[in-house]
């Protein structure tokens, strides 16, 4: 249980923003919203913040905006616990309600502790398997490439796919394939079976560039569902909390996406015709872009032809073309995408700045 309420709790006058740094502190998925007195008004989860990303949220309003929001939902009141409740009790009251963390209150509604699954079930494997596409040349980093693949080039003292090989281990994923093609001996040199990272590692052998998802048609149908990542991302994303927002909206295929926001250095002249309607000074627009890290189920793999070029953007137009149930998971956490000079010289200086773990 933690009782750090600090770490926990925020006031409803709070920023969305300010309860996303919240939620990124204390790394359990939840923001309690409290009064001055530490009565419980209501919680914010991870699910809740990505949802209200994807509307289009000001992540600058006050948090009690949100709380309105799920009043009105199917479920308007946070889920709760007396305090000493049984563990058994406990587990139960998640899995019917579909929670992974409950506030346990006092006999006066004051917030005491909070429990979560992960603790009541500690070294609770992941169900995936992992995917870390790494067979591509680095073109762009040349002559930083010309002798070492750009998912080994260091960052903050460690190749970049050691530290997305860490981040599965710490988020219990313990089955993870490593595509490979060019210089594909340093990454096996480095890896081996993985025993030492605390993974089993195995490795696809592209032969040939096959994009961005090709790869995925030369393994085996998974039994689990796939977590695939590009090898030169950089990101601190809650991978427990992309399989929860993945099963929640039973998709065959999540996306994560980023915000993006483009500066227009002009004014822009909207016409119909000849005849001006209207006019925006220098504005700002803002769109999803994808970021590199998908959730595949199992039957998302037979739309993969084996052994072609194939790309992700291909199999989501592919599912969508049939149907298929495709959704995006926003991106909130750290995340850096290193594919020029620019890029690689800014994850070195964030490591440096302490924005993300080293």
């Amino acid at each position: 249980m933690i009782s750090d309420l600090s770490i926990l709790c925020v006031s409803p006058e709070s920023s969305i923003r300010q309860v996303i740094a919240c939620i990124d502190r204390n790394e359990k998925g939840i923001a309690l919203i409290t009064d001055e007195s530490g009565c419980l008004l209501g919680t914010i989860t991870d699910g809740d913040i990505r949802r209200a990303m994807l509307l289009g949220q000001n992540l600058d309003t006050p948090v009690s905006e949100l709380l309105t929001r799920k009043s009105k939902s199917p479920y308007p009141q946070a889920v709760t616990a007396p305090l000493n409740s049984e563990s058994i009790a406990l587990l139960r009251l998640m899995q019917e309600r579909a929670v992974r963390q409950i506030p346990l209150l006092d006999s006066d509604g004051r917030v005491v502790s909070l429990v979560t699954l992960d603790e009541l079930l500690p070294e609770q494997a992941l169900p995936l398997q992992a995917v870390i596409m790494a067979g591509g040349f680095g073109t762009r980093l040349r002559p930083l490439t010309d002798h070492i693949p750009k998912p080994m080039l260091p960052v903050g003292g460690r190749p970049l796919i050691e530290r997305i090989v860490e981040q599965f281990h710490q988020a219990g994923i313990r089955q993870v394939n490593i595509t490979t093609n060019y210089l594909a001996d340093k990454i096996i040199e480095h890896f081996g079976d993985g025993h030492q990272f605390g993974v089993e590692i195995n490795y696809v052998d592209e032969g040939r560039p096959l994009g961005t998802a090709g790869a995925l048609g030369l393994m085996q149908t998974p039994e689990q569902p796939l977590l695939v990542i590009n090898g030169d991302i950089l990101t601190q994303v809650d991978f427990r909390a992309m399989l929860a927002f993945h099963r929640e909206h039973q998709a065959l295929l999540t996306v994560a996406v980023r915000k993006y926001d483009l500066d227009v250095p002009y004014g822009v002249v909207e016409s119909e015709g000849p005849f001006i309607q209207r006019l925006a000074e220098k504005p700002v627009f803002s769109f999803f872009v994808n970021a590199g890290i998908y959730l595949l189920e199992p039957a998302a793999h037979h739309y993969i032809p084996g052994g072609q070029h194939f790309n992700m953007t291909d199999l989501i137009q592919r599912l969508l073309d049939e149907r298929q149930l495709v959704v995006s998971f926003p991106i909130h956490e750290y995340w850096l995408d290193i594919g020029q000079h620019v890029d690689y010289e800014r994850a070195q200086e964030d490591i440096k700045e302490g924005k993300i773990k080293s």
